[in-house]
Formats: C-alpha cells, structure tokens, sequence
C-alpha cells in the first residue's frame, strides 16, 4: 500500500507540475509575443499613416501652384490643357492616379482626358469647399478599384474657396509594401470594413453585417466568419483560418489620423510548442526524481532487512569475543611491554643521528687542529718559537669557530637563524680553503680560485657560509678519489640583478641522483665509511636556505659536478653599515 499511494503522488506531482509550468511558459511567452506583434503593427500603421499623409501634402502643394490660382481666379488666360498637363506631371512624379481641379460645384475645370465632366461631393471635397483639407477612401464603381483621396481647398486673395484640388491615389500602392510581412496585418474604417491589408483575401471583410451603407457597390463587401476564441494564460487567443495562423493573439491599434483601426494576428505555434516542452521536461524531471525516491525507499527497505539479520549475527559475534577476551588481555601486556621497547629504540635512533651529524661537521675542523698540533710538536724540537706560537694560535682560533659551529647546529636544528649581515664573500672562501687545505693537500687536490674583479658582499651568516664551503670542499675531494687529475676550480659571478653566484666544479665522476642529494642520510658513499653520514649536504642546503639563498647540485657539459651557491647581493655601502673586517673582494 505505502508504494502504491508513494507512486500515487508522484504522478499527481508531476501532472500538477507540468500544468504550472505549461502555464507561467505560455504567460511569459504571450507577454513577449505581445510586445513584438504591437511592434510590427505600429511599424505597419506608421509605413501607411506616413505615405498617405505625404500624399495629402501633395495635394496642397499642387493646390498652391500658380497656374492652378491663376485657373480658378479666371484672371489668366491659360488653357485648361496646360494646367491639365502641369497636374499630371505632378501627380505623375508623386506616383498618384490623378489630379483633379474641380470648381466649388463639382464641375471639372482641369485634370486627364479621361476625367468626368461633373464628380459628386464626396466628404473629402465638401471639407475642402469650406476651406479645409479633408481625406476620404472609396471603391470606384466603374473600375472597382479601392481609392484614397485627398482635397485641398484654393483660395482666393482674402476671400471664399473658389475650387478644389483633389488627389486620387491607388489602395494597392499604399499596402504593397507590407505584403511580404510574415504576421497578417488589416486595416478596418469606421464602418468596420477592411480597407488596407497585406493579405488580399482580408479586403473588404467586414466585422459585421455586410450590407454596410458608403462608398462601396453592391456585392463587393462579405461578411467576414466569426473565428472561435479560446482564453489561454489570460489571453484571447483566436483560430483562424485560411492565411490566418491558426492560433493566433490579436493586437488592433487606433489611428484617428486616417480614421482607421490597424489588427494584426500573431502566430503563437512557437511559444505555445515551448510552453508544451517545458511543461513535459518538468513532468519527465519529477517523474525522474520520483522513481529515484522509490528506488531509495526500496534499498531502505531492503536494508532494514539486512540490519536486522547483521544484529542477529552481531549478537552472536559478541558471545564469541567475550569467550576470547581473557586471552586478548593476555596478549595487550604483551603488546604494550613491545611498545615501550619501540619506542626506547626510537629515542636511541634519534641520538645517533644527531651525533652523527654534530661528529660530520666537527670533523674537519679537528683535522686541521690534529694537523697544526703535529707541526707545533716538529717546530718545538726545532726551536722554531714564533712559528710554534702562531700554530697555537690558530688552533686557539679552529676551537672557538668550532663553538661557533656547534651553536650554529644548535640553531639550525631548532630552525634557528641569526639575521643575515654584510659578508665578504671572497673571505669567506679564503678561510674555506684555509680550514680544509690539510685534507686538500693529502688527497692531492689542486685548488682553481680566482678572485672576482668586483667587491663580493653578501647577506648571510660568515660562520654558516664557511661551513657550507668547507662541506662542499670536502665532498669534491671525496667524490675525486678515484680520479686521476683532481681539480676544483671555485669562482664567484653575478647571477642576474642583485645575486652573486659561488661556484665550486671537480673532476669527479659526477652526481648519481641529483634530485636526492639533498635529502638526509643520502649518500653515495660505501655503508661503515667515516664520511658516509649524509648530512652535510642536506644541512648545508638548509643553511644557505636560511639566509635566503639557494643551493643546486648538477652535472654539467664536460664532466664532474657543480655545486653553486647563489645569495642575495649586500646593499651600497653608502646605504649599510661599515664593512666588518674581510669583507669586500
């Protein structure tokens, strides 16, 4: 029961749904359609009150010609074939039918060869006999040719009229340029005839009885069928027929300048087509949700069920681990007594890496103390004094950097940095090379170092920057112990604005994996070497990081490996603080 009144109401939801929807597409639709059809209408009554009006202007010009003054004052001794002939061009250039001058008693008194001797009063030629301009259509009875006729009044100097001028134009020259209009478009008088329309077989309809009295001979109006009306949206919708759409909105629009009423006939297949699509996606959308409503509260059902059974079996499961859970007990002291040593191991693993790395960045420097004690000792027994001072000396020197190093990797393993100062980059390399020329020397390395020919200042830390040089040093002399010309060659150049580049480039094999030498305790040396840590490359990086500076490893052209350390310039020395002492090139 609960599927089927669920089913139930998907249906009446989509049926309701579309009727609302079918319902506010077809308003907006109408809406918009109405507009657009008033647009064409007023377009089309605009064209036709224009030209006729334009017409009615020709009528009084040619009432104001001076052979046409001349005539009707009877002052002139002109014949009538020449204002006949001047009429006739005018009407010709203006593309009327005719010209007529016409006396105050309806008498001919100029106009075609073929034009009548009297013409009757119509209403256009009684308005213009009591001085105004008047208008007027008609059916010719002779030529059943629809008509539009305008009389202008000629006066005489300060007097009554004393004729007429009545222009006659064709209905088919004022309503052929609307006949390729898509949207049917009439035009009714006030005796509720269709006069004017884009559509022949519209004219002379009528929207009543047929016998209409006027202008118009027996048999040639018919009464126009009452087309069936149907409201839709708040509109009255009409069925036509024929060359009328065949459901279409009708918009009429009044023009009191020609005495007329325009109508047109807009064709809604095409809003009423949207209406209907919108109206069946909108049902196919809630047809759609709704059988997906069904299909979840089907798997709802189905998982119900499914729950259900899942707690049965729970049930049981529970039994079981309550039967196992003594020896599960058992087993959790086990797990967390192995827990505990882990992390012991943990603790222990963690030492060792540091003193791995304190011991690898110590040990050059210890070196070079272990190298200048033996030379002290040989120049004691030599008697050699002053040189066994200054041997003392530096090493009194090594042990304090040596301080400085361990504070340095201190800081560095807290990510600590003291702010960057002005260094004398050329410095720096000097006592690089200073530190580390014992093991150079032992391991046979030649040393390529030229000073640059400007001053190299950077902002880093001096202590920090020699270690990185120191430790780059170092592993050129360990990469080059196979080959046989060991060389580094070291130089500084600019790197672009405002950075210097240090370059240190051996002989050596080259790098194996350039995009790891950077990571900790990578290293390329055999496992249980002395200088296998592989740490100081990953600390150096982090040195020269700190500083905001770069470090880069690659293989270039030619051969062996490229370290380049590139820094940020030091600013003018106009603009910083004095230099300290070794700074400059």
């Amino acid at each position: 029961m609960a599927r089927i009144a669920l089913l139930t109401l998907v249906l009446v939801l989509a049926v309701i749904g579309g009727a609302e929807v079918w319902l506010i597409s077809a308003r907006e639709g109408l809406d918009r359609l109405e507009d657009r059809g008033r647009a064409d209408l007023r377009l089309a009554s605009d064209r036709l009150v224009t030209t006729l009006v334009q017409f009615r202007e020709v009528a009084v010009l040619a009432a104001d010609h001076p052979y046409v003054r001349a005539v009707v004052h009877e002052e002139s001794a002109l014949a009538p074939e020449v204002v006949s002939g001047v009429l006739r061009r005018i009407a010709d250039r203006a593309g009327a039918l005719d010209i007529l001058l016409i006396a105050p008693d309806g008498r001919v008194l100029a106009g075609p060869e073929d034009a009548p001797a009297r013409v009757p009063m119509t209403p256009d030629l009684r308005r213009a006999a009591q001085g105004a301009s008047g208008s007027h259509h008609l059916v010719d009875p002779e030529t059943r040719q629809r008509l539009f006729t305008f009389a202008a009044p000629v006066h005489l100097p300060g007097g009554p009229v004393a004729g007429m001028v009545l222009l006659r134009i064709e209905a088919d020259r004022v309503e052929a340029p609307g006949r390729g209009d898509p949207v049917p478009v009439w035009f009714r008088d006030e005796a509720g005839v269709t006069f004017v329309a884009n559509r022949s077989e519209l004219v002379f309809q009528t929207a009543g009885d047929p016998s209409v009295p006027g202008d118009y001979p027996p048999g040639t109006l018919r009464a126009t069928p009452k087309l069936p009306e149907q409201r839709i949206a708040g509109y009255p919708l009409v069925q036509g027929n024929g060359s009328l759409p065949e459901l279409g909105l009708p918009v009429a629009q009044a023009l009191p300048v020609i005495a007329m009423t325009g109508h047109a006939l807009i064709d809604t297949r095409s809003v009423m087509d949207t209406a209907r699509i919108a109206a069946l996606a909108t049902a196919l959308g809630v047809l759609a949700l709704g059988a997906g409503v069904l299909a979840f509260w089907e798997r709802r059902r189905a998982l119900t069920v499914r729950l259900a059974a899942e707690a049965r079996a729970n049930a049981a499961l529970e039994a079981r681990v309550a039967e196992r859970t003594a020896e599960l007990l058992a087993a959790n002291e086990q797990l967390q007594r192995t827990q505990a040593e882990l992390v012991q191991a943990g603790k222990l693993s963690a030492l060792g890496q540091m003193s791995a790395g304190i011991s690898h960045e110590l040990n050059q420097p210890l070196m070079a103390i272990g190298s200048y004690a033996e030379n002290a000792t040989l120049l004691m027994e030599r008697g050699r004094g002053a040189e066994v001072s200054e041997n003392l000396s530096r090493i009194s020197d090594l042990a304090r950097r040596m301080g400085r190093i361990i504070r340095n990797l201190r800081a560095f393993a807290r990510q600590e940095a003291e702010p960057a100062t002005r260094v004398g980059l050329v410095a720096v390399v000097e006592s690089a090379l200073e530190i580390a020329q014992m093991r150079l020397e032992r391991a046979g390395v030649v040393i390529d170092w030229q000073r640059p020919g400007f001053p190299a200042v950077v902002m880093a830390g001096e202590v920090r920057l020699a270690q990185v040089v120191v430790n780059l040093l170092a592993n050129a002399a360990d990469a080059m112990s196979e080959a046989s010309g060991k060389r580094v060659t070291i130089r500084i150049e600019r790197a672009g604005e405002g950075r210097l580049a240090l370059s240190l480039r051996d002989t050596g094999p080259g790098i194996r994996e350039p995009e790891r030498i950077f990571d900790p305790f990578y290293s390329t040396k055999e496992v249980g070497s002395a200088e296998g840590m592989g740490l100081g490359l990953s600390i150096s990086y982090g040195l020269v990081q700190g500083f905001g500076g770069t470090l880069r490893g690659e293989n270039p052209e030619g051969g062996g490996a490229l370290f380049t350390v590139e820094l940020q310039e030091a600013p003018p020395f106009e603009a910083a603080a004095p230099l300290r002492e070794g700074e400059g090139g």
